[in-house]
């Protein structure tokens, strides 16, 4: 039997409700608790995340030095373009960290209130051989 189970992700920030409900949105999930302070949500795929009222949460300021990263949350995505136009459609905004050419294997934004994270391309399986 295991000891210590994973329990989930807890965000701080000012408004739990709303932020909630961002991450409802862009994990096809469901609220699976709430209180005054706590919101929890279930992705589809079982990711689980709460988010926590704080007053004085500080939005991180990454990729600034002052206040820097706080957390990162990774997504896999199969399709980085319709997986960014849900991200901004829900309220999120792309974080310009780098300038590069070509395809890019993922991209980072932040949430409506201010924590990064990234999407990050599903890597391809190579048909089977013979």
């Amino acid at each position: 039997m295991t000891l210590v189970k994973a329990g989930m992700v807890v965000l701080d920030c000012t408004e739990p409700e709303e932020l909630a409900e961002f991450y409802r949105g862009l994990l096809d999930g469901e609220r699976t608790a709430a209180s005054a302070n706590l919101v929890e949500v279930r992705g589809a795929d079982g990711v689980r995340l709460a988010f926590r009222r704080d007053i004085n949460a500080t939005p991180p300021s990454w990729p600034r030095p002052e206040n820097s990263l706080q957390l990162h949350l990774d997504f896999l995505v199969h399709d980085l373009d319709e997986a960014e136009r849900r991200v901004v459609s829900l309220g999120g905004r792309p974080i310009e960290t780098r300038t590069t050419t070509g395809p890019q294997e993922h991209r980072a934004y932040a949430d409506p209130a201010g924590h990064s994270f990234t999407l990050r391309l599903l890597p391809r399986t190579a048909p089977k051989q013979g």
